[in-house]
């Protein structure tokens, strides 16, 4: 039900190592699997890494682990003993990447970190995710996704003025740090390719969630902190939800003639030039007035029927939806967002396609997520076909794992 494994994407033939937990190293090394690279995690024997609930409908799978080790393979290695770090190290003189995302210094300290690869990979790709950055004074501390929400000003702004703050509702500080240190890599590899130069690539969850927060923290630097808008922004009007009868959608008004669109649409034409009205500047000094003229139209109408509406005047709106309603999109069907995967338990389950498409080496999901250790012997015995790179074996000894920073 997957595609074929002969797939291959653009980094075909790039090999990377992962010791990578929780969600943003795991997802930096799964855009670049996505991407056509041999990513090989390492992981500890018996691990439980990714096993978080519920399981996939069907399956004694978790979503978590199958979502973000798909195009992985793993192989069971205790860095932390003499004979795991001996194969690991074996292992980065046939890679071109490494990723992790363990606390600063951990790697370092089982003797596997930046130096000790750089040693028998000179021109290696050495990519670290934390919470805080490799130095500084949190360097240290640990870090999980809605406490670095919290630290950067992202949950204070999110929700409804004069609420709570609201954390995110997905992973938005891992996601954003995996997705830049996966650019960092490439960055870093292109450099490589160029010059033969390898590097150490280092990317803090803070730093990506600051830096992908729509150039508000300068503002904020500046002097003028934004305030909490909800559903509204502070320079466009109307941009907000609506209740209609049996639902609401989210209309978008940022343009003036489309708000001579709009008023034509639900029948005020009048309005389009009117005083208070005409301009941008003008509605958002009357916001009130014209969020109450909106709610008023659609609280009249089903979503279906305000969507015929407003679409049919070229306006930019969209239902509301949860992600049920989302995934059954005829748009998301239509590009075969969601692929049909066999899962290793041999249930099948909708997995997310990789969002980047290639009109000459095109990406897919060409495997499963693998148990842990479940390629050791494959990865080993191409070791042991390498006799220049010497020959050994992962120790095999289940012991109670390092915290990552998530």
């Amino acid at each position: 039900m997957g595609e074929s494994t002969a797939a291959a994407g653009p980094l075909s033939g790039v090999r990377v190592l992962a010791v990578t937990k929780a969600w943003s190293g795991p997802l930096a090394a799964c855009v670049l699997a996505d991407l056509g690279a041999d990513v090989v995690n390492v992981e500890l024997p018996g691990s439980r890494d990714g096993q978080v609930p519920p399981l996939i409908p069907g399956s004694r799978l978790s979503w978590f682990r199958e979502s973000v080790h798909r195009n992985k393979r793993s192989v069971a290695a205790d860095l932390r003993s003499d004979e795991g770090r001996e194969t690991f190290l074996r292992l980065v003189a046939t890679a071109d990447m490494v990723v992790q995302n363990y606390m600063p210094g951990t790697l370092a300290g089982w003797g596997v970190g930046y130096e000790a690869c750089r040693a028998v990979r000179p021109d290696l790709v050495f990519v670290s995710i934390s919470g805080w950055g490799q130095d500084g004074p949190k360097a240290h501390a640990p870090a999980y996704d809605p406490v670095v929400q919290a630290a950067a000003g992202w949950m204070a702004l999110n929700g409804l003025p004069g609420g709570p703050p609201v954390r995110s509702p997905t992973f938005i500080a891992d996601e954003l740090a995996g997705l830049h240190a996966a650019i960092g890599a490439l960055a870093a590899l292109a450099h490589r390719d160029r010059t033969g130069e390898g590097q150490h690539v280092e990317v803090s969850m803070l730093d990506s969630l600051l830096f992908s927060s729509s150039g508000l923290p300068t503002l904020a630097a500046a002097g003028a902190p934004p305030s909490r808008q909800g559903n509204e922004t502070d320079f466009v009007a109307p941009s907000n939800v609506y209740a209609c009868s049996n639902g609401h959608l989210y209309l978008a008004v940022a343009l003036n003639k489309h708000w001579r669109l709009l008023a034509e649409a639900i029948g005020r034409p009048e309005l389009g030039r009117a005083a208070g009205y005409r301009t941008n500047d003008e509605r958002l000094a009357n916001r009130d007035a014209v969020n109450d003229l909106v709610a008023e139209w659609c609280a009249r109408r089903t979503v279906a029927e305000a969507l015929a509406v407003l679409e049919g005047a070229g306006l930019v709106v969209a239902p509301v939806r949860d992600l049920a309603e989302a995934v059954r999109d005829p748009q998301v069907v239509a590009r075969g967002t969601l692929r049909p995967t066999r899962l290793s338990d041999g249930t099948v389950a909708p997995l997310l396609a990789p969002p980047a498409r290639f009109s000459a080496t095109p990406t897919s999901i060409r495997r499963p997520a693998p148990r842990p250790g479940a390629d050791t012997a494959e990865v080993l015995g191409e070791l042991a076909r390498a006799p220049e790179k010497g020959r050994g074996k992962a120790a095999l000894v289940n012991n109670d794992e390092t915290p990552p920073a998530l």
